[in-house]
């Protein structure tokens, strides 16, 4: 809900400087521009604010933004979970000193899991906005299916399924950055459609030898479109490098799991889990 809300305000926030821009600047400066073209004689000028002053290219302007908003925010807590992906979530809680892990070992058969244990409630006790990253809750979802299983293979089936349902969230919620990427050029051929059919009713006009409203006509067609579609191209490739980041997100979050937890749940000949040598251990927190 608190997305949404700041994806809400963030939209209505777009609309609010859009608009003022529109009616502070760049109509009167269209309007002075086109007026001083007309008492010349000349037709208008492709001056950026002509091309600008249409509602067509307000709209655009407005979508653009909120969906750069969009894609950024995306990237940016992308970008600032990174810094997990270098941090032994669970080194401090599965090492043990040796003898104790011999003692539990042999008092108890599930002794070894104890380590386990320690690691989920280690991590169920992260902040908040740890706690919910994928990385996170992938070994949270992984570590209890090997409590619950005991099992090698059903804990890496439980990682394979949640790096796959991670996959499928982040696609779903760039349902709506594609949906203004596909609007935008829809409004601009809205554009071109009113401008089209505004030259078409002055045709009268301009077979008496007065071209000048159609031609404004004809501006206002292929000014939409022509915003519309440098928008959509830079929307797009911005959202291709969002998309790339989040495949690296699931990619990243599958070989961390499989390197830090299924390393140490695969069992030896000894029967026991096998401890194998981890990095450095770094403190878990925000950069």
């Amino acid at each position: 809900m608190t997305k949404t809300l700041s994806n809400m305000i963030a939209l209505v926030v777009c609309v609010v400087a859009v608009h003022i821009t529109y009616i502070g600047y760049i109509r009167p400066q269209a309007s002075l521009v086109l007026e001083a073209s007309r008492q010349a004689g000349q037709s208008a000028p492709r001056h950026l604010v002509v091309i600008l002053k249409d509602y067509e290219q307000e709209i655009c302007l407005i979508l653009m933004l909120w969906g750069m908003f969009l894609i950024l925010g995306k990237c940016l807590a992308i970008l600032r979970e990174q810094y997990l992906f270098s941090v032994d979530l669970l080194e401090e809680s599965t090492e043990e000193p040796e003898e104790t892990a011999e003692a539990e070992a042999a008092e108890d058969s599930l002794g070894e899991f104890h380590g386990l244990n320690s690691a989920l409630k280690t991590l169920e006790a992260l902040p908040p906005d740890i706690r919910e990253t994928p990385l996170v809750k992938t070994l949270m979802t992984s570590l209890r299916r090997f409590l619950i299983t005991q099992d090698v293979q059903n804990t890496s089936d439980a990682i394979e399924s949640s790096v796959e349902a991670l996959a499928l969230k982040q696609d779903a919620e760039n349902s709506m950055i594609r949906y203004l990427i596909w609007a935008i050029p829809s409004i601009g051929f809205i554009g071109t459609v009113r401008g089209i059919g505004q030259a078409l009713s002055q045709a009268d006009q301009a077979l008496a030898g007065d071209i000048a409203g159609m031609t404004e006509s004809l501006g206002i067609a292929f000014n939409s479109t022509l915003v519309a579609l440098l928008i959509s191209i830079a929307l797009m490739f911005m959202l291709h490098q969002l998309q790339r980041l989040q495949d690296n997100l699931v990619v990243d979050t599958q070989d961390y799991c499989e390197a830090f937890l299924l390393n140490r749940i695969s069992k030896g000949d000894d029967g026991h889990p096998v401890k194998l040598e981890s990095s450095p251990s770094l403190s878990v927190g925000r950069n």
